[in-house]
């Protein structure tokens, strides 16, 4: 492990206890998909008997155009969870409040449906959060990936996700030259996830310790931590498939938010549309200057 890494779980080490502790919000990098403020407490978990892999398709007429999506079978929470507001009518008037080109476009906050031009958006959502499938590398940000956004790792270290805010990645083709870059930053997200996991089970003893101000204990168990990580990681299969590379090199994607946030499905038909609204003017907080709404969602695998 690099000693910028050991740099970084020094610090994420009190940033996590604090998330344990505390819900307050932390700040959003500008390129990263923000999700609502709901608190990890309300966090929506279901279970299931029997592995449930079915998929399903949702039909969003927008102002812009029909896009239709195919929910992964394989992240039953977050498919069920869409369903759910798609047949609710949840979406119906919501805007496409973030869109940045090259990157993604944001959708599902529902104060945006009256909001005046210049309103801060992306702070609404239903009141719980989705608990994180992130089935990496199955599921990654290629172009037309659907994923939700979330909170970030300073308050959310298991990645749980906006219970309603979801984002349609456009992204930008990677040079094949660059694919090594992406794999060694893969790589880097793969270590944060497992450090945070690892300290998220000891979280108890995390707090314990700094509630003591026990700071040589703090400081081992981070060693211990960082040893651990390195080991898991050290058995990590291939990051970056063959798949990842020839979507990445020819259709292009996001590949810095794989791992981190969950991909629970894809635009199957209209991403043209997607593409248009991607091209609309935005403000000085990546909100289009004209309204582009979510008219009506229709289930079509009822």
């Amino acid at each position: 492990m690099t000693t910028n890494y050991k740099r970084i779980v020094l610090r994420m080490m009190p940033l996590i206890a604090a998330a344990v502790m505390t819900a307050s919000c932390g700040a959003r990098a500008a390129a990263d998909p923000a999700g609502d403020k709901t608190t990890e407490k309300d966090s929506m978990s279901t279970t299931t008997a029997t592995p449930d892999t079915a998929s399903a398709r949702v039909l969003v007429h927008t102002s812009a155009g029909d896009i239709t999506v195919l929910l992964y079978g394989d992240t039953p929470r977050h498919r069920d969870n869409f369903l759910k507001l798609a047949r609710q009518g949840y979406y119906d008037g919501t805007l496409f409040h973030r869109v940045i080109k090259e990157f993604m476009i944001q959708a599902g906050d529902p104060d945006s449906r009256d909001a005046v031009p210049g309103r801060q958006l992306g702070a609404g959502g239903p009141g719980y959060n989705v608990d994180a499938e992130i089935v990496f590398p199955a599921h990654f940000h290629k172009r037309g990936a659907l994923a939700a956004a979330r909170q970030g790792d300073q308050v959310n270290p298991m990645r749980r996700s906006s219970g309603s805010q979801f984002y349609i990645v456009t992204g930008k083709r990677v040079e094949p030259g660059q694919l090594d870059a992406v794999a060694a930053q893969l790589r880097r997200s793969r270590m944060q996830t497992v450090f945070n996991e690892l300290a998220m089970k000891n979280r108890a003893e995390i707090i314990d310790l700094q509630q003591r101000g026990d700071f040589d204990a703090l400081k081992a168990m981070q060693d211990s931590l960082v040893a651990q990580t390195e080991a898991i990681v050290a058995k990590d299969s291939v990051l970056m498939t063959d798949e990842m590379s020839r979507a990445y090199t020819t259709v292009g994607g996001a590949p810095h938010l794989d791992g981190q946030y969950t991909v629970f499905g894809e635009v199957v038909d209209g991403m043209d549309v997607v593409d248009r609204i991607e091209a609309a003017a935005t403000d000085g907080r990546d909100r289009p200057k004209e309204d582009i709404r979510i008219l009506s969602t229709e289930v079509l695998d009822d």
